[in-house]
């Protein structure tokens, strides 16, 4: 979906496909079927927005096959659908039975990485509708902390350079610029603003800034006003917001948050917790530690990165950060000027809900529609066209 802002400038709506099971193109054309096109039809739009995850198998095919990502470009143009940013995040395997921190290799020490970056620029490139000048593909924040070491840190920031000249590059062959986003998340190099600002500092703002998932910045405590201040006084462009919620718990230590806590700690993802004692942010890696005694369950409340449903709240007593992506879109959308451009909706748990759901599109579309409702609620418009 695309809205006008008050500003005159086009700001794009979409969900990240990284919810569907699919790491080859055969499975990406199906989901399109399956599932974005009704999503769409639900949500009565004439044209809906998808942030495709393609696992590094499916980007080269499609780098390397001209043919092929012809196909894909016309099942999306049939199926009224469009792709101005890739979620380039999980490399593959993110459907495994357990991924937890494999997701976060290969980091940006390994030249894997930004091959696989600048072969998804390539494609969304060509993918891009012909009436849009750029997009975004969102990326790790260098690294999972350990490991990470000076050498590491030196061969990232000289992959950064050559993913800058890249992208340059590719702008002057196509016309289209594709910028990098940098997405800060519990227990990375770079997991809030302020390291943002420390370790990415510096960059090329035209081509290289951040994805910032609302998500990540609840369960950090962050302040989303100080944190969006951060970033623009850095010169750190938010060039996607991923558009989620995080689980909290205000009374870790009741029984019933306990309870429900239980029943979100499951094998597949990482589910980073953290709290705030003594004013200082303190957590654990994953919530079965939180639950087994690792982190205080007396100074405050628990935030929980699972990312839960935009619409709906989690079992009781538990509750989302709804309110801090509220903040977060108002801080960015809310006054005279848009300082994003893409939002994307990535709640990639619904299979790993207590309850999955029987009706997958029915709850996308209802996310949908839930940040439909906030950006009209800001004075954006919807564009029908």
């Amino acid at each position: 979906m695309r809205f006008q802002h008050p500003d005159g400038s086009t700001v794009h709506l979409g969900y990240c496909s990284n919810v569907h099971q699919a790491e080859d193109l055969a499975g990406v054309i199906a989901q399109l079927a399956e599932y974005a096109e009704p999503v769409r039809e639900r949500l009565g739009a004439d044209r809906l927005g998808i942030g495709l995850w393609l696992a590094r198998p499916v980007v080269t095919e499609l780098a390397e096959d001209a043919a092929a990502l012809a196909r894909l470009k016309s099942e999306l143009r049939a199926r009224a659908l469009e792709t101005v940013t890739l979620n380039a995040f999980p490399y593959a395997g993110f459907h495994r039975e357990v991924v937890k921190k494999d997701v976060y290799e290969p980091d940006w020490a390994d030249e894997a990485r930004l091959k696989y970056t600048l072969d998804c620029a390539r494609v969304l490139a060509a993918l891009l509708p012909d009436d849009v000048a750029h997009g975004s593909v969102s990326t790790l924040p260098l690294a999972w902390r350990t490991p990470w070491h000076r050498a590491c840190s030196e061969e990232a920031r000289h992959a950064l350079d050559r993913l800058t000249n890249g992208l340059a590059a590719l702008e002057s062959w196509t016309g289209r610029r594709i910028r990098v986003g940098f997405e800060p998340e519990p227990g990375c190099v770079v997991e809030n603003t302020t390291q943002a600002v420390r370790e990415l500092g510096g960059l090329d703002p035209d081509r290289l800034g951040i994805c910032l998932d609302a998500c990540h910045l609840a369960v950090q405590f962050e302040n989303p006003a100080e944190a969006l201040r951060r970033l623009g006084e850095a010169g750190l462009p938010v060039v996607k917001l991923q558009a989620s919620c995080a689980v909290e718990a205000a009374r870790p230590a009741d029984p019933a948050a306990r309870a429900a806590l239980r029943r979100l700690a499951e094998p597949r993802f990482l589910h980073q917790t953290r709290t705030v004692t003594d004013g200082d942010v303190v957590g654990v890696d994953d919530l079965p530690q939180a639950l087994d005694g690792d982190l205080p369950d007396d100074t405050g409340p628990w935030r929980v990165h699972f990312h839960a449903p935009l619409h709906t709240e989690p079992e009781p007593p538990l509750r989302t950060t709804a309110d801090q992506l509220d903040q977060v879109l108002a801080g960015l959308l809310g006054g005279p000027a848009a300082h994003c451009d893409h939002i994307e909706v990535e709640t990639y748990t619904w299979s790993v809900l207590p309850e999955p759901p029987t009706d997958l599109p029915g709850g996308i579309a209802a996310e949908l529609a839930w940040a439909r409702d906030r950006l009209t609620g800001l004075g954006l418009k919807e564009d029908p066209s």
